[in-house]
C-alpha cells in the first residue's frame, strides 16, 4: 500500500464529508452514512468489524502486549430545525464555509479523525494500539451507540473524542442526570379546604432543586447545576390533582458519579417527593492536564477547558480528550456549517499532537508519506 500524503488524505476527507451531508443519517438510521464510511476503510485497504451501524478498526500492527488509544467520533445527526433556510442535506461550499446538516457535529471531526488514524494505520513500532469507532446513535444516547461497541474493544487506555472544540483541549465534561420527581398531596374538589395540595408542596422542592449547593466544584468544571425544566399537574379547573411531576436536568461534574447525586439528592429530599432517574450512564469525563496526550496539545499552543456539553465521553471508563475542529455553538443550529480550513487544520493538529504522544518523528512519517502515489 503506498502512503498518502497528508495534503491527499485531507481532501478526500473533504470529499467523504460532503457525501455525509448528502445522506440522511438521523440517530438510529445511520445505515447509508455506515456505507460511506465502509467505503473508506475498503478504499484505504483498511479491515474493519460492523456491529449495527458502528464501525471500528484497529492500526495494522496491533499488539496486544500495548495499551490502546481510541479515536471516536459519530456519524449520526440530530433532525433540522425550522430554521434552515438552505436545503440541509445538500453540501453547499461558499466562502470557505461548507454548509450541511452534521457538518460541524460531528461529521468534521469524524472525517478529519478517519484521515489522522488512516495517516498512522502502517506505521510500525508505535508505543500504543490504535482503534478508530465511527459510532451511532451519539445524538440520542441510543442503546446501539458507542457503548454497545466496547464489549467488542481491548482495555482502553486513553481516548481523543471527537466533537467541535475550535482544536482546544476539553479535558473535563459535565455529565447528565434527568429526573422524574413526583410530588403527591390529596385529591379532591376544589372548592373545599385542602392543606396538602399536591402543587403547593411542589413549590418547596423546586425551591430546593434552585438553591442546594453540591459541596465538590470543579477545578476545571465548576459546581453541580441542576434545573427544573418542566412541570405538570392537573387536568380539570375544580379538581386538586393528587400528584406533581416535575422533569429535573442535572448537570454533574467531575467530583461526583452520576449514582452519588442521586444518593445526595435522594437523601436531602428524603419522603417530601419520589425522585427516579430516567439513566444513569451519562456520566462526567475527564483527562488529567498532565497526561501526555494533554501535553501533546498544549506544547502545541491548544489551551484547556472543561465542556458542559454532553457526548459519547460520557460511556467511557478510561480517560478521555474531546478534540475536533468546528466550533460547538453552530451545532444543531439552522444552516450548520464548518469552515473547510477548520477541516484542513484539524487533520495537521490531530497528526502532530499524536505524533507527539506517540514519540514519532513527524519529519519521518511525513517523508514516508510523500511517495508518489
Amino acid at each position: 500500500m503506498t502512503v498518502k500524503t497528508i495534503h491527499t488524505l485531507t481532501q478526500e476527507a473533504i470529499v467523504l464529508l460532503k457525501q455525509l451531508i448528502a445522506t440522511p443519517s438521523f440517530s438510529s438510521e445511520e445505515e447509508q452514512t455506515a456505507l460511506l464510511i465502509k467505503a473508506w476503510f475498503d478504499g484505504n485497504n483498511i479491515p474493519f468489524k460492523r456491529e449495527n451501524n458502528n464501525l471500528w478498526a484497529y492500526n495494522k500492527y496491533f499488539d496486544e502486549s500495548k495499551p490502546t488509544l481510541l479515536l471516536n467520533s459519530h456519524h449520526d445527526t440530530v433532525k433540522p430545525n425550522q430554521g434552515y433556510t438552505l436545503n440541509p442535506f445538500e453540501p453547499i461550499e461558499k466562502d470557505g464555509k461548507l454548509f450541511g446538516l452534521g457538518s460541524n457535529d460531528a461529521g468534521g471531526c469524524l472525517v478529519s479523525l478517519l484521515a489522522t488514524f488512516t495517516y498512522f494505520y502502517e506505521a510500525e513500532n508505535l508505543p500504543y494500539n490504535l482503534v478508530i469507532v465511527a459510532s451511532a446513535e451519539e445524538e440520542s444516547s441510543g442503546k446501539n451507540g458507542l457503548n454497545s461497541v466496547l464489549k467488542h474493544l481491548p482495555e482502553l487506555d486513553c481516548a481523543i473524542v471527537g466533537e467541535p472544540t475550535e482544536m482546544q483541549l476539553a479535558i473535563a465534561e459535565k455529565g447528565l442526570l434527568v429526573l422524574d420527581v413526583v410530588v403527591e398531596g390529596t385529591p379532591g374538589h376544589a372548592a373545599h379546604p385542602n392543606d396538602n395540595v399536591s402543587i403547593y408542596n411542589a413549590i418547596e422542592i423546586i425551591e430546593w432543586f434552585r438553591d442546594y449547593r453540591f459541596e465538590k466544584v470543579s477545578e476545571v468544571l465548576g459546581p453541580m447545576k441542576m434545573t427544573v425544566t418542566g412541570i405538570n399537574a392537573g387536568k380539570q379547573h375544580n379538581v386538586v390533582p393528587a400528584e406533581c411531576q416535575l422533569m429535573v436536568d442535572v448537570r454533574v461534574n467531575d467530583c461526583y458519579s452520576n449514582i452519588e447525586v442521586l444518593e445526595i439528592i435522594k437523601r436531602e429530599i428524603g419522603s417530601r417527593a419520589k425522585v427516579t432517574p430516567r439513566s444513569l450512564h451519562l456520566n462526567s469525563s475527564s483527562i488529567a492536564k498532565e497526561h501526555p496526550l494533554v501535553q501533546a496539545g498544549i506544547s502545541l499552543g491548544r489551551t484547556t477547558y472543561g465542556s458542559p456539553t454532553l457526548s459519547d465521553q460520557s460511556v467511557l471508563s478510561c480517560q478521555s480528550l474531546k478534540l475536533g475542529p468546528g466550533y460547538s455553538p453552530r451545532s444543531h443550529s439552522a444552516d450548520e456549517f464548518i469552515y473547510i480550513n477548520e477541516i484542513e487544520q484539524g487533520v495537521g493538529l490531530y497528526i502532530k499532537i499524536l505524533s507527539k504522544f506517540l514519540q514519532e518523528d513527524t519529519a519521518i512519517i511525513e517523508e514516508q508519506a510523500i511517495q508518489p502515489e
